[in-house]
């Protein structure tokens, strides 16, 4: 007589099943660890993107600074509308940060890190000219919270890099390096520092 064929016992049917069920533990622990690593580096990449833009921006706006003289204030004394240290700069320019519903020629920019506590990260204030108090005066055009770090450097006309510019030394800087950092959902990215020249520097 024949004997039937032989089939699976319910333990090896169990070890099996386990078999399979740590497989497919490992297959979805390795997914869920590619997926959060792909949004991490896309997290990273949006926030290397958006500081790099705005050092662009502010690149764009410092490239074309002009050696404008008028007041400062009120007072009638013309002086170069240029001071920078090294959280804040303004500069007159030919390329404003946000353009004007009409052509302006000439626009004053103050860039702030750090205004004040209502409105912490860059601040960038503009103002077209001719006008008095060019500065103390310009609206907020532009305000960024991300942006945690803001450092500006000033090539003097020896080639040495200052952390300081006022505006009664009467010239440009030859070249202007700014550095900053930004702090998206608590990941911190820090391009490169860009170095601009200026085309009227020490003129």
């Amino acid at each position: 007589m024949r004997r039937g064929a032989r089939g699976f016992t319910i333990l090896e049917l169990l070890i099996a099943l386990a078999i399979v069920g740590a497989l497919l533990v490992i297959a979805f622990g390795g997914l869920r660890v590619a997926l959060a690593a792909w949004r991490q580096g896309e997290e990273r990449a949006e926030a290397h993107q958006h500081a790099r833009g705005v050092a662009l921006t502010l690149a764009r706006t410092v490239g074309a600074a002009y050696p404008y003289h008028a007041p400062r204030g009120e007072a009638p004394d013309a002086v170069l509308l240029f001071a920078g240290g090294e959280t804040k700069l303004e500069l007159v320019t030919q390329a404003a940060p946000v353009p004007f519903a009409v052509p302006i020629a000439f626009t004053a920019v103050a860039i702030t890190l750090g205004e004040s506590e209502e409105r912490p990260g860059l601040v960038i204030r503009q103002r077209a000219l001719p006008n008095r108090n060019p500065f103390a005066d310009a609206a907020v055009v532009f305000h960024d919270p991300t942006v945690t770090a803001l450092a500006f450097q000033f090539l003097d006309g020896s080639g040495s890099w200052q952390s300081e510019w006022k505006d009664d030394d009467g010239t440009l800087p030859r070249a202007v390096r700014i550095a900053l950092g930004t702090t998206i959902n608590g990941r911190k990215e820090t391009p490169p520092p860009i170095t601009v020249s200026l085309r009227l520097g020490l003129q």
